[in-house]
């Protein structure tokens, strides 16, 4: 195999690139999951309060599948790879899953577990953020990019659940990312 000049460097800067892979795996692991679970938890967001939280949970499911789809790139660059095998891929996630709540009828007991997810995600990627500030542009770019998702979809959840006024913002379209999606320049669509 080829000298990476890219992995030399960020580990001259610090970087423990092992550990960054598995720190990644994890994050796609998680927003990969999460993505799925979304589309449950959606479809359950029902009766006239659950309509109109169906186009938010969308727009952060759909932002966390571009999530995904942004970081797994720089996985393969790093050396890293997705397991071969989706059972093991979802068991090393990084966040729980966000299951469909027992009392699901109640929009809250769903808004909580969408919270809990995106603060996840937030931790998640913050670590990523702290390990590569000033070592890696590449991968803290990607990084800080959804970070700045996770952090505007936990302040809508925060703002569903406690009507605290939050910057939550119509997208244009439905898994718009303005940071990491079509709009982000990081991935197309």
């Amino acid at each position: 195999m080829p000298n990476i000049v890219a992995l030399e460097v960020i580990r001259k800067n610090g970087v423990d690139v092992d550990k960054l892979i598995k720190l990644i795996t994890a994050g796609v692991g998680a927003e990969f999951t999460t993505y799925y679970y979304y589309t449950i938890l959606r479809m359950h967001c029902t009766g006239l309060e659950g309509e109109g939280i169906k186009e938010i949970v969308e727009d952060a499911r759909i932002e966390d599948r571009n999530h995904f789809e942004a970081m797994v790139p720089r996985l393969y660059e790093l050396g890293g790879a997705l397991p071969r095998d989706i059972r093991k891929f979802a068991d090393q996630a990084g966040c729980p899953d966000a299951y469909l709540p027992e009392n699901w009828e109640d929009i809250n007991s769903i808004l909580k577990v969408l919270l809990a997810a995106e603060q996840c995600a937030i931790r998640s990627w913050g670590e990523v953020c702290d390990m590569t500030a000033g070592k890696d542009p590449r991968t803290y770019d990607i990084a800080q990019r959804i970070m700045q998702e996770e952090v505007e979809h936990e302040a809508w959840f925060i703002e569903l659940l406690s009507k605290r006024p939050s910057g939550h913002f119509r997208r244009k379209f439905a898994g718009q990312s303005p940071h990491t999606g079509a709009q982000g320049s990081l991935i197309h669509l």
